[in-house]
């Protein structure tokens, strides 16, 4: 058995907060907990570290593989008291609407028991029958109990649980609805961790609450950390799939991290410091000058349009940015960073924002959410690419650019993964001997080729 995974009925049904109160109890009693988030999702796993003081981790075989997903957990949970993982959706919710990468395959692949969490508010004798369903569709998984969320009164509870007694099912948990454990949220989700100044309040409420309102004499039977995976043969690390690069040269990759640029897989980062990069910090919104003795640059995603006001007001930093990447600077721009290169940002009251301005376009806000994986086929040369190749991404933004490149960066296909019949959705991306800039977030655990080749051009121009 591996550690435990925390799964919702469906979208908002409570499961963020219901592993984040376990994340806070478990690490109120003085134990180390490793937790894991399923799918491409970056805010969820900014809380998890927050709570944990570990890094949290993505679970996801789309963007990676089955073998690096059951790679990533045992490699990164084994050493700790505990390990937790927040699902995706709904438990049966996988891409392009499969079980593929959803929160039951994941549960499949690491041996996990699953926690059910069940929006109550407006349930009662109906419960049962959600309950069942998720017990008896696959047979493969092992539903430990269920957490029962949003309950109303005395007498709801009661309903609810003489609805599900015959079928045998644990309740572990029981929330009550309560306002003070809402976190606040935005039109891509929560807002991080970075922009919420009372997080230690807020994680001392959940770890009251999660004392108060699990069964613990249940729980700590089925919270155990991993283990060595039944039938499954592990192969090496993540970290040693990626060859250590031959030259000795000091390779100081810039990286944007503030409220603005926060969107950061954490294996993308050990990838790079494996390969021998010192990553250097600095804050496009607060930094009048690029750190030092760059080789790279690495402009992360995140929420520029929040700020956007403050980052065109940073002159100074823009105009180094812009000469540093003209002259050629290997640079690598993800979804935000992308908008942040652009020559404005266009917000959602319709404002313009002078931007870096090293792309020639402008990116302009909207109400339409572009949401999904995406097969990539590169067909332009850059710091990570060559033509050709092709490889899977996430794209997740209400934003758009116009002009679009004359010459794209890469075609994107989306379709079912179990469906040979690919549907277009377009091109997209700036790509260039020096610049990598796209809204397609990419995990590269299971792409080695793409930090070697961003490292290797950063290398050669600081040798």
């Amino acid at each position: 058995m591996g550690g435990v995974i925390i799964a919702g009925d469906r979208s908002g049904s409570g499961k963020t907060t219901v592993t984040m109160a376990l994340l806070s109890t478990l690490r109120s009693r003085g134990t180390s907990v490793q937790a894991f988030k399923v799918g491409p999702d970056y805010i969820d796993p900014m809380f998890h570290r927050a709570i944990t003081g570990r890094p949290a981790y993505n679970l996801d075989p789309v963007l990676t593989s089955e073998t690096y997903v059951q790679q990533c957990f045992q490699q990164h949970s084994v050493a700790t008291d505990y390990a937790v993982v927040e699902g995706v959706m709904g438990l049966f919710d996988g891409a392009g609407g499969t079980d593929w990468a959803s929160t039951a395959h994941v549960a499949r692949l690491l041996n996990c028991p699953v926690i059910l969490v069940v929006d109550c508010a407006r349930l009662s004798r109906s419960l049962a029958a959600i309950v069942h369903g998720y017990q008896t569709l696959d047979e493969r998984l092992h539903i430990a109990g269920v957490v029962l969320n949003r309950v109303g009164s005395d007498r709801h509870l009661a309903m609810l649980k003489a609805a599900i007694a015959p079928l045998q099912v644990p309740v572990l948990g029981v929330l009550r609805r309560d306002d003070a454990v809402t976190l606040p949220d935005r039109h891509l989700g929560l807002v991080p961790t970075d922009e919420l100044a009372d997080l230690p309040e807020r994680f001392d409420h959940l770890a009251t609450l999660g004392q108060r309102c699990f069964d613990w004499q249940a729980l700590d039977k089925i919270l155990p950390s991993a283990t060595a995976l039944p039938n499954t043969t592990i192969v090496e690390t993540s970290q040693s799939q990626h060859t250590q690069r031959a030259s000795t040269s000091k390779i100081r990759i810039g990286i944007a991290r503030d409220r603005a640029f926060n969107f950061y897989y954490e294996d993308n980062l050990k990838i790079l410091t494996h390969l021998g990069a010192e990553l250097v910090p600095f804050s496009p919104l607060t930094d009048d000058t690029l750190p030092p003795d760059l080789s790279g640059l690495w402009l992360g995603g995140g929420f520029p349009e929040m700020f956007a006001a403050e980052l065109s007001h940073n002159q100074p930093l823009r105009a180094a940015i812009a000469q540093q990447v003209a002259a050629g600077l290997p640079t690598y721009a993800e979804c935000g960073g992308l908008m942040y290169l652009c020559e404005s940002l266009v917000d959602f009251a319709g404002q313009a924002w002078p931007m870096v301005g090293a792309l020639p376009t402008t990116t302009t806000m909207t109400g339409k959410l572009t949401l999904g994986y995406r097969q990539v086929t590169t067909q332009q040369t850059s710091p990570l690419v060559v033509p050709g190749q092709q490889f899977w991404g996430h794209e997740f933004h209400r934003s758009a650019i116009a002009p679009v490149p004359v010459a794209p960066l890469c075609t994107l296909s989306a379709y079912p993964l179990l469906d040979e019949t690919a549907r277009s959705v377009g091109t997209e991306g700036w790509g260039s001997a020096s610049i990598h800039a796209s809204y397609v977030h990419l995990h590269w655990g299971a792409q080695p080729t793409l930090p070697k080749r961003f490292i290797e051009r950063c290398d050669r121009d600081s040798s």
